[in-house]
């Protein structure tokens, strides 16, 4: 079956779903592995279940595909955590998909701003290169976060 036949699809994620916890895991991993001690700020199952995050997971019939979620800044701000595409299916859309996901809520929403911390160097690449094709530019550090020579900060006016 082609993608185009088994497109993705995007719930709520449900922490109790073995896959998804699974993904999550191997998301917090990949970041602790590819960022300086102290400058990963990945968030684990139990801090994606915040109520001013809303957390999703993609899905491509019965194959978990990837997750992301959206997190409340304030009234007219969000900010985008924990998106990752499942090692299987990296350059498939997946990530693409999440992101415009997130980005209908943060307009439905009301926010003006939509902001985000990542790393660098090549385990971050495609990644930022993604959000730049989207419109997210580099600027300052925002909320609680610290500006390191690591970390990277984005933000999109909506």
């Amino acid at each position: 079956m082609s993608e185009q036949e088994n497109p993705i699809k995007i719930a709520a994620g449900d922490f109790t779903d073995s896959r998804v916890l699974a993904l999550l895991g191997e998301h917090l991993a990949g970041m602790l592995a590819s960022s300086p001690p102290g400058a990963a700020y990945a968030l684990n199952a139990a801090a994606l279940q915040a109520p001013e995050i809303a957390f999703f997971a993609a899905w491509r019939g019965a194959a978990l595909v990837g997750c992301g979620a959206l997190k409340q800044l304030d009234a007219s701000s969000g900010e985008i955590k924990s998106m990752r595409t499942a090692s299987a299916h990296l350059r498939q859309g997946v990530a693409s998909c999440l992101l415009e996901h997130l980005l209908t809520l943060a307009r439905s929403r009301g926010y003006r701003r939509v902001s985000l911390e990542t790393g660098s160097g090549p385990a971050f690449k495609p990644a930022l290169a993604l959000y730049l094709r989207r419109g997210f530019r580099t600027g300052g550090a925002f909320g609680d976060y610290q500006p390191t020579p690591f970390n990277q900060f984005l933000h999109l006016d909506l």
